[in-house]
């Protein structure tokens, strides 16, 4: 009787302390741009929230090989999709973030997230080819830059002719691919690149317009499309970007000036990050709310 008590002891003394298992569902992934449930796809950041997700809290950085990570130091966490894990940007435990394997094709797959041996629930999820998403600076506006690299904000907007950059994730492969586990350095344009399409209040953009739409370099699961915006631009479009058959979600807006601030009313841009080098997720709301950038991963200028 003692060595069973004993025996017993030893096995609870090896589970988490926490006790119980992780609980999550497909309903509760989200793309980590929009914060809004659906398929993701490849090489796309996204966001998975539940409750005993983790024992600690900890944020991604490169290791000593320069690879992205499977497990973040101190968690014991690891999420697997299909056969592939994940790179985990965050983990909490109630929310992580995590980046979507590039060589996955697109497809129906099952997903299971282990800590120290103890499985939560295997769900199955759906990979699209392409889940466009544009990061946002806040519930309404997207995240872009302006030639001279600071944020474009509703008290310091772009104007129509403005060359500009926004950031995105879920635009699908490109050329060359993205590899697993590897942090691209080097430019790569969207495999589909001639259907790529940006809509400003619903209209398309000319390609020509269009000087660049592919990965941004040193980032993980991002992606930048480098824009000339038409003359005719109209004061805070609505903005899309995508394909005819995906895109961004509707309701987010770009700032827009259409007439020259007088020099008494202007103002300088903030000094707001962009998501850092590489993406270092951050802790969002358990819960799905509006839009919010990733934390960035170069600071940007103040204006002067």
């Amino acid at each position: 009787m003692r060595s069973l008590l004993l025996l017993a002891l030893a096995l609870r003394l090896a589970l988490p302390l926490w006790g119980d298992a992780p609980v999550y569902s497909a309903d509760t992934i989200f793309n980590a741009a929009s914060n809004q449930p659906g398929a993701v796809a490849p090489n796309t950041i996204a966001i998975l929230t539940g409750e005993n997700l983790s024992q600690a809290t900890a944020v991604f950085m490169l290791d000593n090989s320069g690879l992205l990570p499977i497990v973040l130091p101190g968690t014991g966490v690891e999420i697997v999709i299909g056969s592939l894990p994940v790179n985990p940007l965050y983990v909490s435990p109630t929310q992580i973030t995590f980046l979507v394997p590039p060589n996955l094709p697109a497809g129906t797959f099952n997903l299971v997230l282990t800590i120290e041996g103890l499985d939560g629930p295997t769900i199955q999820i759906q990979l699209a080819e392409t889940a466009p998403a544009l990061f946002q600076i806040d519930s309404q506006n997207a995240m872009a830059v302006g030639a001279d690299g600071l944020l474009i904000t509703p008290d310091a907007p772009a104007m129509p002719g403005d060359s500009i950059v926004l950031y995105a994730t879920g635009l699908g492969p490109t050329a060359p691919r993205v590899v697993y586990r590897q942090l691209p350095m080097q430019a790569a344009t969207l495999s589909d690149i001639a259907d790529f399409t940006v809509l400003l209040d619903g209209v398309a953009v000319d390609l020509s317009a269009i000087a660049y739409a592919g990965i941004a370099p040193g980032f993980a699961g991002m992606y930048e499309v480098d824009l000339t915006l038409p003359s005719a631009t109209g004061a805070n479009p609505q903005i899309q970007i995508g394909f005819p058959d995906s895109l961004s979600p509707a309701g987010v807006t770009l700032p827009v000036q259409t007439t020259a601030p007088q020099p008494q009313s202007a103002k300088p841009r903030r000094a707001t990050p962009l998501p850092a080098k590489p993406v270092a997720a951050k802790q969002l709301p358990a819960q799905p709310v509006p839009a919010q950038p990733v934390p960035a991963q170069q600071p940007v200028p103040a204006r002067p």
